[in-house]
Formats: C-alpha cells, sequence, structure tokens
C-alpha cells in the first residue's frame, strides 16, 4: 500500500514542530479553495495578527467559514493555547454559545469577523492566510487539549477532549523515500476523518488538498487533479457521489480510502474498476474510540483475527453484538454535562455499531441506536441498501422507516439510479426496474426486511460528515 513508511523519528512536541522539520526534496504546503500556503512560510510567523501571545494559556475556539484558516490555525496554538476547539461550519448562533460556555473559552479565531456572531465575553481575532513575522513563537509550549465535536444533527455537539498525542501519536511520520505524496479529503478537517488526513499529511510532511462545503465534486476533484493528488479519502457516501459526477476519473490516485460509515462490496468493487492501479483501503474510527483499524484486502468487513491480539496497541471485542475498542487512541474524556468517561469499568468504549460473524469475518450490520423495528422483528437499514447497491443500476439508497398503525413501522426505499438507468423511455421501464430490485430484496432477505415501499429520487442529502442523512420513522 502507497502509505508514507513510519519512519523511526519520535513524535515532535507540537505540530508546529513537526511541520519544521527538514524535509529534503519536498515543499509541502495547504491547498484552500482560493489560496494555498507553503508550510515554509510559517517559520517564525503567524497568520493571526500579532495576537498569538495573547492565546498563550487560553481555551480558543476557531470558527472559520473556509477550512484553510482552521488547518494553519492549528499549527500556531498546538503547545501555545491551553485548549483549541474545533468549530464546525454548521453549528447554529445557540449551539456555538453552549460549545463557547462548556470549552470555557475566551477567544475566538474567525476568517469572517464582520458577520462572526461572537458569543458573549469573547474576544474574536481576525484569521488570515498571509503570515507575517512573530517573535512570540519563541516562547515555552504546553500541552493542548483538541476539543471535537459530535457530529450529532439535533441538539448541542457533545465536547470529546483528545490531544496530539492520541488524535496522531501512531500515525506514519514523514518518509525518507523521497516520494512525493499529496493527500486530500472530501471530508471537512474539523470533524474527526478529516482531521485525521489532515494530521496524516502534517506529520507525514505531505501536501493537502483541502474541500470546501459547497464546492460541486466535479470542481473539488480538478483541484485534486491539478495538485497531483496521489492519495484521497472519503466516506462512502462521498465515494459514490464523486462516483456519480462522472468526474472521478480525472484522478489516477495511488491510495483509496473510506471510513466513517459502512463500505459496502459494492463500493468498492466500483472504487477498484475506476481505479484499477490503486491501493483500495477502508477504515473505522470514531470521535470517542478513535481509529481502530484499516481494511486493505478489497473486501466489506474485517477478519475475525483482528479481535484475536491487541494490533499496534488498539484492542477490540465484541459484546451484545457491538463493536467495543480500547487503546492510547481513545479520547480522555467529554467536556461538560456529558457522562465524564467515555469507557467502561474495562476501559473499552462502546462504539454503538453492531457487527455480526460470518465465516470467518466480521461485518457491520448498522447502528445501534438505528435499527427499524417491524412488529417487533429487527431490520439494519444498512443491510437493506447492500441489497439494492449491488445493483448495476443503482448508484446509491438510504431505508428509512415510516410510521405504521399495525406493524409500529415498515420499511420504505429511497433509490438514486445510475445515469443510464433513470433514462429509461418510459414509466413502465422504470416501474419494471423497480419489480426487479424488491424481487431480489425479496431472494436475499427475510420478509419483514423488504421494502414496502420503494421510489426513485433525484439525489440523496448528506450530512456535514458526508453520511446519509437518516431521517427517524
Amino acid at each position: 500500500m502507497n502509505l508514507p513508511d513510519t519512519s523511526k523519528l519520535q513524535p515532535a512536541a507540537t505540530l508546529r514542530d513537526s511541520v519544521s522539520l527538514p524535509n529534503a526534496g519536498a515543499q509541502p504546503s495547504l491547498y484552500g479553495r482560493d489560496h494555498a500556503l507553503a508550510l515554509a512560510e510559517l517559520e517564525g510567523a503567524s497568520t493571526l495578527g500579532g495576537r498569538l501571545e495573547a492565546m498563550r494559556g487560553r481555551s480558543v475556539m476557531i470558527a472559520t467559514r473556509e477550512q484553510l484558516p482552521t488547518a494553519i490555525a492549528l499549527i500556531e496554538l498546538d503547545g501555545i493555547a491551553r485548549r483549541v476547539v474545533l468549530c464546525t461550519p454548521d453549528l447554529t448562533p445557540e449551539q456555538l454559545a453552549a460549545v463557547a460556555a462548556t470549552a470555557e473559552a475566551d477567544m475566538a479565531i474567525t476568517d469572517d469577523l464582520a458577520s462572526f456572531s461572537a458569543p458573549r465575553r469573547i474576544e474574536a481575532i481576525q484569521a488570515t492566510t498571509r503570515p507575517a513575522p512573530d517573535e512570540s513563537l519563541r516562547g515555552a509550549t504546553e500541552p493542548t487539549e483538541w476539543i471535537l465535536l459530535t457530529s450529532g444533527t439535533t441538539g448541542n455537539p457533545k465536547l470529546v477532549v483528545h490531544t496530539l498525542e492520541s488524535l496522531g501519536g501512531t500515525l506514519p511520520r514523514r518518509s525518507n523515500s523521497g516520494e512525493r505524496i499529496v493527500w486530500s479529503t472530501f471530508y471537512d478537517i474539523r470533524r474527526y476523518g478529516g482531521l485525521q488526513i489532515y494530521l496524516r499529511a502534517m506529520l507525514g510532511g505531505c501536501s493537502l488538498v483541502l474541500s470546501s462545503a459547497d464546492e460541486p465534486p466535479a470542481e473539488f476533484l480538478a483541484r485534486c487533479a491539478a495538485a497531483g493528488v496521489t492519495h484521497l479519502s472519503g466516506t462512502p457516501s462521498h465515494w459514490r457521489r464523486a462516483l456519480m459526477s462522472g468526474a472521478a476519473a480525472m484522478l489516477s490516485p495511488r491510495y483509496v480510502r473510506l471510513s466513517g460509515e459502512i463500505a459496502d462490496q459494492t463500493v468498492l468493487d466500483q472504487l477498484r474498476r475506476t481505479y484499477p492501479n490503486a491501493a483500495i483501503g477502508h477504515a473505522f474510527a470514531s470521535t470517542e474510540a478513535g481509529v481502530a483499524f484499516d481494511v486493505d484486502d478489497g473486501l466489506a468487513g474485517f477478519p475475525a483475527g483482528y479481535l484475536d491480539s491487541a494490533r499496534n496497541g488498539i484492542e477490540m471485542k465484541v459484546e451484545d453484538g457491538t463493536l467495543r475498542i480500547r487503546s492510547g487512541r481513545n479520547a480522555q474524556r467529554y467536556l461538560g454535562d456529558a457522562p465524564a468517561s467515555l469507557a467502561s469499568a474495562d476501559g473499552f468504549v462502546d462504539t454503538g455499531d453492531l457487527v455480526e460473524l460470518s465465516e470467518g469475518r466480521y461485518y457491520f450490520r448498522g447502528r445501534k441506536n438505528g435499527v427499524i423495528n417491524v412488529g417487533g422483528l429487527k431490520v439494519h437499514p444498512e443491510e437493506v441498501e447492500s441489497v439494492l447497491n449491488s445493483d448495476g443500476r443503482v448508484r446509491i439508497s438510504l431505508v428509512r422507516a415510516r410510521r405504521n398503525p399495525i406493524t409500529g413501522a415498515i420499511v420504505v426505499a429511497d433509490v438514486v439510479l445510475t445515469d443510464a438507468a433513470s433514462a429509461a423511455p418510459d414509466a413502465q421501464a422504470l416501474d419494471q426496474v423497480k419489480h426487479e430490485l424488491l424481487h431480489a430484496c425479496r431472494r436475499a432477505l427475510p420478509a419483514h426486511k423488504v421494502p414496502s415501499l420503494l421510489r426513485f429520487v433525484p439525489s440523496l442529502e448528506l450530512t456535514p460528515a458526508g453520511k446519509l442523512v437518516r431521517p427517524s420513522a
């Protein structure tokens, strides 16, 4: 697999120390949608208008619209601030105020000072992407807490406490091979999946192309191609959208990575056909539990042997049907009113992801809190979606519950067809496709899991984290 080699270098004390290490033959850069920054420009410099020293020992929110100012601010603040809080751009003013109160934030960094709605008693600092000399960087450093937000779609998010070591302590360090590696990710780096790719690039001495929230997939992929991206990451839903855009062939990556959702065999096979020369892997991670494992054999699920002994210091077990993880990459705790401990008494974090053993391999079945109850019988939406997605005419599907007075709920499915299938000449042809898809479900699934209703839709909504939006029944 074309990942950076792990060198014998010890982790740098701070992120700035790491990006400042000499890297023969490479000039790593951060690429935003409208601006690029060579990391060498940050040597002895800051983009925070001379305010970096004022942030020493403080709790600082990073609340920018674009990702590039966040990527720069993390390098500048690690080892300076007592705490950095990665605020996602979808927060409402009320949620932002709640996050500020929980994190005891007293300063905020924004790239749009004019429209930033700063919570009370918080000083807002305008970030730029133009470094200027700053002598305060010579001061002593202190450990910094990295605060990530959980990706819930309603209410106030939980605040999860990590450190640079728990987030990146086991990630590959810069390669000595001279091989040019350029990372990119569909993810937002303010969420755990994107932050992992950001740290892979920064700790590995690589360049990174950042996505933008409202950027069409084809435009983003064109930027990746122009920057020579070699390693690209996203959720299965991100990848399906990329394949739908028709622009995926613009790239010739050496490594393709999936995480964040169940990587079913269909999407893995589609990526293999699109990128026949690439290594294709999928990973499991969560904000609280950290990264558990990578799978690079081209198959869905993971080998049962992964549970037999600790791998890279990570222990896993299955209890009550859910995957549980214990490692040095677990988050330390929650902040605020959430339970202080993330782990059970034995130190394992319950991921809430249901797995099932079949022929020596564990397969993900869905989230514990996402099961549809049909007359007392359980339906995992992802299991039904896997059957629908395996049809070559289906690009992506979403299975959900609909309330029913007799069974409590019934299963319904929304399906996005490929361009060729959706261009069927008449309604009768589409009805035939629907009939065949439901027939395939009846062959593969028990009766209570077969969708009672199936409709064709032009697209499906994704959460800001790149996952399918799953409405409640």
